[in-house]
């Protein structure tokens, strides 16, 4: 197996150093690594030449720093005319990065929602008929801007045509050229709690940890996952990661699912245990 990580922007010839422990951790359970240019890659597909060296003949795993599903497929078929072979497809990584792909799977687990094709105003107003009334929080197909809650990601009643456009705009705004596929609208839900990231290979929950944005958070010890295993399955997919809260009446609920390749390991959960994780049969 070989580990595809970022390198280093001003050495490129080091690996990022907010990956620095994962390459560590890699080696030592006997995986080949190599390098990549995320700027080059995210932009056009471009490989760096480190991974010209790596073996044909080989699978490959990427931790990096998120891609579209663009740049991705442009990495899968750069990989394949040097007979390396990734180990989540440019399909299964596109329906893991975009609601859309999983949605239907696990809308029994997470707030609903709904979606448009684009950015047009129409497309929106129907999408946000159809949620109903009530409060809403909208994003794009890969990310929301949560950290501009009120101006860019909270609507307060779906109902009030007007308010909830301007907050969908001014989300457009701050992704700009990043906005991915168009406006989903999920329905509010109030969580309570720090969030659970667990991560899934090939349907099978491998890991469970804290999520990045709180590595300190005690894991709970009440996280019940066998009702989701059923759904999880389904989507087939080769790595991923589920992001769980509870909601104010106690139930755990679906924040996000993410490929596993981009999301981001807490700093509380050493390396190897991902890395072995991974390398399970």
């Amino acid at each position: 197996m070989i580990l595809l990580l970022p390198a280093d922007v001003l050495h490129p010839r080091r690996v990022d150093e907010h990956f620095a422990a994962e390459e560590q951790a890699a080696r030592a359970l006997g995986w080949s690594v190599a390098l990549v240019d995320h700027d080059a890659l995210a932009a056009t597909g471009t490989l760096a030449g480190s991974v010209t060296r790596a073996p044909g003949g080989e699978v490959a795993l990427y931790r990096g720093w998120m891609l579209s599903s663009r740049a991705y497929a442009g990495l899968a078929t750069a990989l394949a005319t040097r007979d390396i072979r990734l180990y989540t497809d440019a399909e299964r990584y596109r329906r893991a990065h975009e609601l859309p792909g999983w949605y239907a799977a696990l809308s029994d687990f997470t707030p609903a929602s709904t979606w448009t094709t684009g950015t047009d105003r129409t497309d929106f107003d129907a999408a946000r008929s159809a949620l109903g009334s009530g409060p809403a929080v909208v994003r794009d197909y890969s990310k929301s801007m949560k950290h501009y809650w009120h101006e860019a990601t909270y609507i307060p009643d779906l109902t009030d045509a007007a308010g909830a456009w301007a907050v969908a705009q001014r989300m457009l705004e701050l992704r700009g050229d990043d906005l991915t596929g168009g406006f989903v609208l999920r329905r509010y839900e109030p969580f309570v709690g720090p969030e659970v990231r667990t991560w899934w290979v090939n349907g099978t929950c491998r890991l469970v940890t804290a999520h990045p944005d709180t590595p300190h958070e005690p894991l709970p010890q009440d996280l019940d996952l066998t009702p989701l295993r059923p759904a999880v399955a389904t989507l087939n997919l080769s790595f991923v990661t589920i992001d769980l809260t509870r909601r104010s009446d106690g139930a755990w609920r679906i924040v996000e699912l993410g490929d596993g390749q981009v999301s981001d390991r807490p700093t509380t959960t050493p390396p190897e245990d991902l890395i072995s994780a991974l390398t399970q049969p």
